[in-house]
């Protein structure tokens, strides 16, 4: 059956009465979704034919642009050679090669891979490994997760229970007896004198009395995001990241590190926990760039170390690892993986990235500096951050009406001129695909240059 090509106006009619989307709201009113028709490099094109530079990267994903006809062959090839096989019986070359493949590409010991379908089910077997390491060693009472306010790490029930965004659980359930937060690690937030020294001894001595306060005995794992994505590109303090990781192994903790932003080269390098931050976690979870978001996947990489201590188990019965998914390694994502890694080893892409991300982090920086509509930008590679700011002078109600708005009116101001962004409350965050070239950089500023001009206008 052929399906007849549907006019812009239907597709913007049935989606508004069929897809419900994500964070979406049920209101008669909330058809604003943009139909994209096409792509290529680092542009979207919409139904009339207008171009966009995807700032966002698709959603932190799309790392090496769109049409990439190489990895878009390596996807049809495998479809036509071996579309599915049961992970529960059988393996395939693709998903038995990159994870040999992601051993080699992984800090330290970490050289088992545990296949899933995206960054949410990642961490979902993350922490059920993590539960299940400690059951099988019989440290039976180490139940208790910590995670940090403002990281977010999926949606999936156990992984939006270990997420610290606020307003993501207004009306949803989560999982509350066994997860414990930190406070805001942005160094931003620091009294106006207090050194980022004292302000990294301040959040490294928190998740240590916490640890001691709800027993070391009950402290399974701490899951921390390198770079806090989704909660505003919030970079912890230096030194924050590998203190933790000391503070960790003194308790016997584990050190879950959700990479599935910064892995695959958003900060220049394959994984950032080691190379950019100075540890190597105990797990590591990825997603996202490791198919380019050409086809959903993700993993979740397990030390030796940990998996040394298992075969050695003193278990009555031996351990069954219990968890999996229909789609765990799944031969075409596997095969799109592997072509992503060998593209992006070929191009050069990590060290590209690590050529124009000074440029990029120097352009967003003098948007900062000319604009009073912004309190502050931040970033590291090819992540970025605008946070917005009221006048000061405004009512208290116009002020909380434009903070909140801030986002949005940015993304409608360089929507209209050629750009997407994400808008988060107050906050503009952006993570083009890493192919990115200088000029078109300077093109992505300049159109937020026009952009923030027109907000700025609106309201000092």
């Amino acid at each position: 059956m052929k399906i007849a090509p549907q006019s812009e106006k239907s597709i913007s009619d049935l989606d508004h009465r069929h897809f419900l989307h994500l964070w979406g709201t049920f209101q008669d009113e909330n058809t604003g979704y943009t139909v994209i028709k096409h792509s290529k490099g680092i542009y979207l094109y919409d139904e009339n034919g207008k171009k966009f530079i995807d700032g966002p990267g698709g959603m932190w994903c799309v790392n090496l642009g769109y049409g990439k006809q190489e990895l878009a062959s390596a996807i049809a090839d495998q479809c036509m050679k071996l579309s599915y096989s049961s992970p529960w019986f059988s393996t395939t070359e693709p998903a038995t090669l990159l994870a040999k493949k992601l051993s080699s590409l992984t800090p330290g010991d970490l050289n088992t891979v545990f296949f899933t379908t995206c960054g949410s089910t990642a961490i979902d077997s993350a922490v059920r490994f993590v539960q299940f390491y400690f059951n099988s060693i019989g440290k039976y009472n180490k139940k208790m997760f910590i995670a940090r306010e403002k990281g977010y790490h999926g949606s999936t029930m156990m992984a939006a229970s270990l997420s610290g965004k606020e307003r993501d659980k207004t009306l949803l359930d989560t999982i509350e007896k066994n997860v414990t937060f930190l406070s805001d690690v942005n160094p931003s937030l620091r009294e106006k004198n207090q050194s980022i020294e004292e302000w990294c001894h301040l959040k490294v001595s928190e998740l240590e009395n916490t640890i001691k306060d709800l027993g070391p005995d009950k402290v399974a794992a701490f899951v921390a995001e390198p770079i806090l994505a989704s909660g505003g590109v919030i970079i912890p303090p230096e030194g924050y990241h590998k203190k933790t990781w000391e503070i960790c192994k003194k308790y016997e903790v584990l050190y879950i590190s959700d990479e599935v932003v910064t892995a695959f080269g958003r900060l220049g390098h394959w994984f950032a926990s080691e190379k950019v931050f100075g540890f190597t976690p105990d797990i590591i979870t990825c997603a996202k760039g490791i198919t380019s978001g050409y086809i959903p996947m993700g993993a979740t990489i397990i030390s030796d170390t940990l998996i040394s201590r298992l075969k050695h188990s003193n278990a009555e019965y031996e351990p069954i690892f219990s968890n999996g998914y229909t789609y765990s390694g799944h031969p075409i994502a596997a095969a799109a993986a592997l072509k992503t890694i060998d593209i992006m080893e070929k191009e050069h892409v990590l060290p590209h990235v690590q050529k124009v991300s000074p440029y990029f982090q120097k352009k967003m920086t003098e948007l900062g500096e000319k604009y009073e509509v912004i309190q502050e930008t931040r970033g590291l590679g090819l992540l970025g951050c605008l946070e917005g700011q009221s006048n000061a002078h405004l009512e208290n109600k116009k002020q909380l009406k434009f903070d909140y708005e801030f986002g949005n009116l940015v993304d409608k101001a360089a929507e209209s001129r050629g750009l997407l962004v994400r808008p988060i409350i107050n906050l503009c965050v952006f993570s083009p695909p890493l192919i990115i070239q200088k000029t078109e950089i300077k093109e992505m500023f300049g159109i937020l240059d026009a952009a923030l001009d027109e907000v700025q206008r609106l309201n000092f």
